[in-house]
């Protein structure tokens, strides 16, 4: 993400359900196609989920390209790629970064922590 593209807020309970259609797909949907994932799990009107998915596009948070009549949507990103934008954008709006880094690390399982340490190791590597 470039300085000047705005960091995505975090998505609404509806949104993300639209969102793991998408990622889960691995291929473009049609708006039918996800109303129809989500028909077993939610009740949801196809102009619901219509609405969301346009939504997300103006957002960037999907891509959409025309299939005839109907648009086919995909994520613009990988699942992890729009959590760690999400993780920087809670940091620039924390006021201090550093507590809430902090308070993070406090939170996260020894696993975790193990793969932060690798990922600080090859950090240091690249700018050393």
């Amino acid at each position: 993400m470039t300085s000047d593209e705005k960091a995505p807020r975090p998505l609404g309970d509806l949104e993300r359900l639209v969102m793991e259609q998408l990622w889960a797909a691995g291929e473009p949907l049609t708006v039918r196609e996800v109303h129809e994932r989500l028909a077993g799990t939610r009740e949801l009107a196809y102009t619901t989920v219509m609405t969301v998915l346009d939504r997300l596009a103006k957002k960037k948070l999907t891509e959409r390209e025309r299939d005839g009549k109907a648009w086919r949507y995909k994520a613009a990103a990988p699942r992890a790629e729009m959590a760690a934008d999400l993780m920087m954008d809670a940091l620039d709006r924390a006021g201090n970064r550093r507590e809430a880094l902090v308070l993070f690390v406090d939170q996260v399982s020894t696993e975790e922590a193990a793969l932060l340490r690798e990922a600080l190791a090859r950090l240091e590597a690249r700018e050393g």
